[in-house]
């Protein structure tokens, strides 16, 4: 009978007592949530600062990622650790993670709203930053890299906290790394390191200077002096050191391409980098040239490329700007093309005293007439000492390996032979004329087959053919209507024109270095006569001490230049390319594209 009442009491004790208990519970479930809650608006304004950081980091030049222990331990050869047991360590000491670098900047604040799950609940277990459990670091030279308590870094980070607990593991290492150091600065000094170790280029006096500020550009340098110690080995009895080879590279290799940097004051251009930087940029930027195009590029020409399509100078970057958009409004048959004497002024920046003609473009089609423009480009490649570029041009892929374009590689490289001309055939598939407009660029001469002269007709100056090629050729052309055995007799066709006064520079440079006859004609088509024109060339061969006659003649400009080549049995006609406007030009007709038409020896064109 007693039992339940015992139990009834014994059920409002226990409710009596269990009250207390359930106030105390939920009390401190509120206490939880809201120390979670806070510790989601501390991430929330963690993550801001986070931002905020990384902007003032890269504007002032400082690091903004922590660095990766697992690459950095790759680079520094780190050996076996040392426990040096609990420590305080500094927080600002701490630039690396083992796992979690990419989770945090390099304040080791958080980057991803997917941490805050995480990191909000950590914080939200401690009353203060002394119950967090000691994080476990790595320590190299002066840093700290964590490998566990990522979280409990940025949450002291957060705090304000200067320093923290951590169980240290010492690692040795011969580099050494501070709390500014970034990845790619620690990277460049352990392979400046290795390359000085290898080659010993420290111990020069002076010390060359082979700074470079971007990583990887070392084994550039190293794998250039490994091919040219395996190139002399074999020719040696004795195993030659490899810092004898390192020497030679600088002296042979390096040098010669710093001078033509020093003498184009291409560093202007890359603000912030090294001339050691601009070399390695020079060589892989040469040899990407050279597999695109077939051809030996020069490092001076691979140089002056990679200057004209990189450089971060404003006007450069402008002018790309300015030619990207005429070429995108201005049609093909419209374009003037380069400006009259910039090749010139190009082959004098190249300060070239012996030969203006040391590369000829020559174009084969592989038609038997076209064989002539070689024979043509023969005679010119031995007086000039020059190389042959042969360029033949396919209608599509298909034909590139077709039996007739291999027959007209292995005819081209009879040909060079058998005149002991070094020559280079690229071929490529496209449309005719804007490829070797392309491609001239890389020479100093284009010559071609007059196969299909300039057209009459309005219609025909407007398809692409001979007459865009004369446009928009940057170099001078050599027309070769049939070849001419021996070039040893000139005839310049001058009107006092700007392309006239490129004309002239040519002749009296060939004149000069063949030491050939010149004769110049100056046509007179009304009753002014061009004094002054006329001066201009008398002065300009008298200063170059050039023996030539200047002759004037009256009548229509192509028939009397035509007529005057004949008579005096002239190898060669140099003239000026297109005078007028290209809209003029197309709808009036040039005297250039008369003489084409007519002339029975090579026509040289300048612009």
């Amino acid at each position: 009978m007693n039992t339940p009442i015992s139990s009834s009491r014994g059920c409002v004790e226990k409710t009596a007592c269990s009250t207390p208990l359930i106030r105390l519970q939920s009390a401190m479930t509120y206490q939880l949530r809201t120390k979670y809650e806070i510790a989601r608006d501390d991430f929330r304004r963690a993550r801001r600062l986070a931002a905020t950081n990384e902007i003032i980091r890269k504007l002032r030049g400082q690091p903004v990622d922590l660095l990766p222990f697992d690459e950095v331990s790759q680079h520094i050869h780190a050996q076996d650790g040392h426990q040096r047991g609990l420590q305080h360590i500094p927080l600002e000491a701490i630039v690396g993670s083992v796992g979690r670098y990419a989770d945090f900047t390099r304040d080791f604040l958080p980057r991803s709203g997917a941490l805050q799950e995480r990191w909000a609940r950590v914080k939200s277990k401690f009353h203060n930053l002394e119950d967090m459990p000691p994080i476990q670091v790595y320590q190299v030279g002066e840093v700290y890299f964590v490998l566990d308590g990522n979280h409990r870094v940025s949450i002291a980070k957060e705090h304000g906290a200067t320093h923290i607990r951590a169980y240290v593991t010492e690692l040795e290492s011969t580099i050494q790394i501070t709390p500014e150091t970034d990845l790619d600065s620690m990277i460049l000094t352990v392979e400046q390191a290795e390359f000085l170790e290898k080659t010993h280029f420290d111990a020069l006096q002076p010390t060359p200077d082979l700074r470079i500020t971007s990583p990887g550009k070392y084994k550039v340098l190293e794998q250039q002096i490994l091919n040219l110690h395996q190139q002399r080995d074999p020719e040696q009895e004795h195993e030659i050191p490899f810092e004898e080879t390192a020497r030679l590279w600088y002296q042979d290799v390096y040098l010669p391409v710093v001078e033509i940097i020093q003498t184009h004051r291409l560093l202007v251009n890359f603000p912030g980098r090294t001339e050691t930087d601009l070399y390695v940029w020079i060589v892989q930027h040469q040899e990407f040239l050279s597999d695109a195009l077939g051809w030996e590029i020069n490092p001076e020409d691979a140089a002056i490329d990679l200057t004209d399509q990189f450089s971060s100078r404003p006007d450069r970057v402008a002018l790309r700007w300015r030619d990207r958009i005429l070429e995108s409004v201005i049609p093909a048959t419209m374009e003037a093309g380069p400006r009259a004497g910039e090749w010139r002024q190009q082959q004098l920046d190249k300060q070239r005293h012996n030969n203006l003609f040391s590369r000829i473009l020559v174009a084969l089609s592989g038609a038997p007439n076209s064989w002539q423009a070689l024979e043509q480009a023969i005679v010119f490649a031995q007086r000039e000492d020059a190389q042959l570029l042969g360029l033949h041009i396919v209608p599509d892929e298909n034909a590139l390996t077709a039996p007739a374009t291999q027959m007209v590689r292995q005819k081209f490289e009879e040909y060079c032979e058998a005149a002991n001309i070094p020559g280079e055939l690229a071929i490529e598939s496209g449309e005719i004329t804007p490829t070797i407009i392309e491609r001239a660029r890389w020479s100093d001469l284009v010559v071609v087959h007059l196969a299909h002269p300039p057209s009459q007709q309005i219609l025909g100056r407007l398809a692409p053919g001979f007459h865009r090629l004369v446009q928009r050729c940057p170099r001078p052309i050599l027309v070769v209507p049939q070849s001419s055995p021996a070039l040893d007799n000139l005839l310049l066709a001058y009107d006092g024109s700007s392309k006239a006064d490129e004309a002239l520079f040519i002749a009296a440079y060939l004149a000069d270095k063949w030491d050939i006859p010149l004769t110049v004609l100056m046509v007179l088509t009304g009753e002014s006569f061009p004094q002054r024109a006329a001066a201009r060339a008398r002065g300009y061969l008298d200063t170059h001490k050039i023996i030539g006659d200047i002759h004037f003649c009256y009548g229509l400009v192509d028939e009397t230049i035509i007529n005057i080549a004949q008579e005096a049995r002239n190898e060669m006609i140099i003239m000026g390319g297109y005078s007028r406007t290209p809209m003029l030009e197309v709808v009036v007709g040039s005297s250039v594209n008369q003489v084409l038409r007519a002339a029975t020896c090579p026509v040289l064109i300048c612009r």
